[in-house]
């Protein structure tokens, strides 16, 4: 595999990516030093217990001594991994240590990766319930649809901090950004757009659900078996609400009567589109083929036909990766002490992506780096001050 940092041409061997995993990928590390007796006497016993004496006597206290309120807790039940599918826990927690790994490096936030032995969302709840004292915030990561959307209300719900299902939500946010760039290259208002989204999992709804807030009006959608729209009798209740409000022509079929003149194409299925059906877009097109580790189309071949193109792999250029939006996201509503992160938080980190780049918007750029250092401070302000919008 290849690796896109400031050169995308790097060559990753399969040796030094399992060699990076041995023994996992994070470590807990010391804020207070344990090296003397009296160190030991301050850190733990007896000191601590003044403590934990303070803290029983008010609850508050924990968010000052103690690191729950600003740990985010990273959840799967390894139902929805990457492009690999159910594989299980075990399976996920390499990339749920990857994620807090991101939440480190780029949110200066610690996470723990918890990985749940059961896809029960009756059971997933009331695991993150009773987890509550531990954590300031959830992400959840790579649970499958439709239970992904169950699990997520519910713990909004059930629980006084941040909760955000990242497949849905993070992505949303970036591909919003990404358009906002795109269109700006393009000289194009997004509410001109024909968008077609191929995939109406957990990315695919809340992508078209930010889209349309945006603007978009003209959308189609297609799961495995073709278009959504309400004359369908194999619609489950979300994608039977999605077709309601998306593909105002009505149109039935498949990609080859999606794809006929669109200016948008957002793969989010791991399907593949063949050439000569994204040939049928309209000219100066965008296509987004975000399925990881394969795209749903080469970028190279999409580049004949398409005037912008971006994928979600690293070794590309324009990668759509939500490692742009969550560790901005959360460390903004943690500094916020937001209880929900809202749909004006999720728009306002969209635009704050896009803000860093801005009039150097091209073809080639129309989203940030995710190593660009000004992403995740740009973020996070924005998403505080929407939170501080909606109080005022």
């Amino acid at each position: 595999m290849t690796e896109n940092a400031e050169d995308p041409q790097v060559v990753v061997t399969d040796d030094e990516i399992f060699d990076a995993h041995v023994a996992g990928k994070l470590s807990v590390g010391l804020r207070s030093p344990l090296d003397t007796q009296r160190a030991l006497s301050i850190a733990y016993t007896p000191g601590v217990a003044q403590v934990s004496r303070a803290i029983a006597a008010d609850h508050t206290l924990a968010a000052r001594y103690t690191w729950a309120n600003r740990l985010v807790a990273v959840v799967s039940d390894g139902s929805a991994v990457l492009g690999l599918g159910d594989i299980g826990p075990a399976a996920a927690l390499p990339v749920m240590e990857g994620k807090c790994g991101l939440f480190k490096a780029y949110g200066e936030l610690d996470a723990i990766p918890i990985v749940l032995d059961t896809k029960d969302p009756d059971e997933i709840v009331e695991t993150l319930v009773r987890l509550r004292p531990t954590f300031g915030a959830v992400n959840l990561e790579d649970i499958s649809a439709p239970r992904c959307f169950e699990i997520e209300r519910r713990l909004i719900e059930a629980l006084d901090c941040p909760v955000m299902h990242d497949d849905q939500h993070g992505t949303a946010i970036v591909v919003l950004a990404a358009m906002l760039g795109a269109t700006k290259v393009l000289d194009r208002d997004i509410a001109s757009l024909r968008v077609v989204i191929a995939g109406v999992g957990a990315a695919g709804i809340a992508c078209a659900n930010i889209l349309l807030a945006a603007g978009v009006s003209d959308m189609t959608l297609l799961d495995s078996k073709g278009i959504l729209h309400p004359r369908r009798e194999d619609l489950t209740p979300i994608k039977f609400e999605m077709a309601q409000r998306t593909n105002p022509d009505g149109l039935s079929g498949g990609m080859v009567e999606a794809l006929k003149g669109a200016d948008v194409f957002l793969g989010l299925s791991g399907g593949i589109v063949p050439e000569e059906l994204i040939a049928t877009m309209a000219p100066n097109g965008i296509v987004f083929a975000l399925s990881n580790p394969d795209p749903e189309i080469h970028p190279d071949i999409a580049a004949r036909h398409a005037a912008v193109v971006a994928t979600g792999r690293s070794d590309y250029l324009n990668q759509i990766n939500n490692v742009l939006a969550f560790p901005g996201v959360f460390r903004g509503a943690l500094d916020a002490g937001a209880r929900r992160i809202t749909e004006k938080m999720k728009v306002a980190a969209a635009e704050a992506i896009f803000g860093v780049v801005g009039d150097d918007a091209s073809p080639e750029y129309i989203v940030p780096s995710p190593l660009d250092p000004r992403v995740r401070p740009a973020v996070a302000e924005a998403v505080a001050a929407a939170l501080r919008a909606d109080d005022a």
